[in-house]
């Protein structure tokens, strides 16, 4: 039997996560455990463990989070990841850990994971977000892992670039994309009253993350993105951001934001699955630098905007417009929403990040691996390289 470890560390991964943790845990050829961690254990960012819960057991909860919105509290952060997953890890003993992303905490993870032999299977790499840590952590994590589970061909095709072998990476298309199409989602009357609001009007669905190679302009760019959003006619729907250095500056934003707008603004900790996903068919459009507007909305049918670059170099939908924050951009991408080109693009768009049967394609690719070879690993040079000098060979 087959001991395979998944790891969470916030809401957006692990509704990515879900139906592969499922698919996993109902294969009797498996033992799955699951280690938490990250936002999910932090009632400040909506205490998500307690809906991960409610379906699955979990086996480790790792707390990391400190109370505070600084890259070094980041830093300290990761340094208490690595001492409580090298224990946690070394107890559970798994024989292929499973990770998605880009975030610190799983950087640290796949760091203990290496130190102790552990194979890695990583989903979503090979993408690029130039504004963002998140895209030197997402490279770093390939070349720590083992096996490759790239969302597009070309995400495939940049693994390969860094030096993976080709038999060791896979185009499998996105979890997140495959999961949208079995969701039951909500009417407009559950989601009112679920949430407790009325949306009689259009409304926009918003989040804005911090640009954390741009920490200085983060204040500043919000401000004049809620400016404009000031103005609009538009219901305005917020979920926060995420714990990154200066999240919790822009969370204190929105709620300001939130509370001078009453009878038109709302914001939530979390929203959970369902309701996310629910909100974002229905919206008028997604609004921020989130990848659920790259990446998901796009199934929808359901216009971005997607603003600044935290999500620059990710490949992209004709859903989508790219504007900067400064207030003219934005006012003339929220325009475009309303011309008869780009309602036509919506209607014959297609998303890139879309493959037939991406959980079936996982599971099939885990189960035929040798796991003990795994963690052996070359690398792998791109034809024609010429070894110009063999004397330390």
């Amino acid at each position: 039997m087959k001991r395979i470890c998944m790891i969470t560390g916030n809401r957006a991964e692990f509704g990515i996560l879900r139906p592969l943790l499922k698919t996993l845990k109902q294969e009797t050829s498996f033992q799955v455990s699951l280690i938490v961690t990250g936002s999910h254990l932090s009632p400040e960012f909506g205490l998500t463990i307690t809906e991960i819960e409610k379906e699955f057991e979990v086996d480790k909860k790792i707390e990391i989070l400190l109370s505070s919105d600084t890259q070094i509290g980041t830093c300290k952060a990761m340094g208490l990841a690595m001492i409580s997953f090298s224990e946690a890890l070394s107890e559970l003993s798994p024989d292929l850990m499973v990770v998605l992303g880009d975030r610190f905490e799983i950087f640290a993870a796949v760091s203990c994971a290496n130190v102790l032999n552990i194979p890695v299977a990583h989903l979503h790499g090979g993408e690029i977000t130039e504004a963002a840590i998140d895209d030197s952590m997402r490279h770093a994590i390939t070349k720590l892992s083992h096996l490759h589970l790239a969302a597009t061909e070309a995400s495939k095709d940049r693994i390969i670039q860094m030096g993976e072998c080709p038999s060791t990476v896979w185009n499998v298309g996105s979890l997140s994309v495959e999961q949208i199409k079995n969701l039951k989602l909500l009417s407009k009357s559950q989601i009112e009253k679920k949430l407790n609001l009325k949306m009689n009007e259009e409304f926009f669905l918003i989040t804005f993350h911090p640009e954390t190679k741009n920490l200085d302009a983060t204040r500043s760019h919000f401000e004049q993105i809620l400016k404009v959003l000031e103005n609009s006619a538009e219901i305005l729907i917020f979920t926060k951001a995420n714990c990154d250095p200066s999240g919790r500056c822009l969370n204190a934003m929105i709620d300001t934001f939130v509370s001078n707008h009453p009878n038109r603004a709302y914001v939530f900790d979390h929203l959970g699955t369902i309701l996310y996903f629910s909100l974002m068919k229905l919206a008028k459009a997604v609004i921020g630098n989130s990848s659920s507007g790259i990446i998901e909305a796009p199934s929808f049918k359901t216009a971005t905007i997607n603003i600044g670059d935290r999500q620059k170099g990710r490949i992209k939908a004709t859903t989508i417009i790219d504007a900067s924050h400064r207030h003219q951009d934005f006012t003339l991408a929220l325009k475009k929403l309303a011309t008869e080109e780009f309602k036509s693009n919506l209607l014959q768009s297609c998303n890139p990040y879309e493959q037939k049967s991406t959980c079936k394609s996982i599971l099939k690719i885990i189960k035929n691996q040798n796991l003990k070879k795994l963690a052996f690993k070359r690398f792998y040079d791109l034809p024609p390289f010429i070894k110009k000098d063999h004397a330390f060979e």
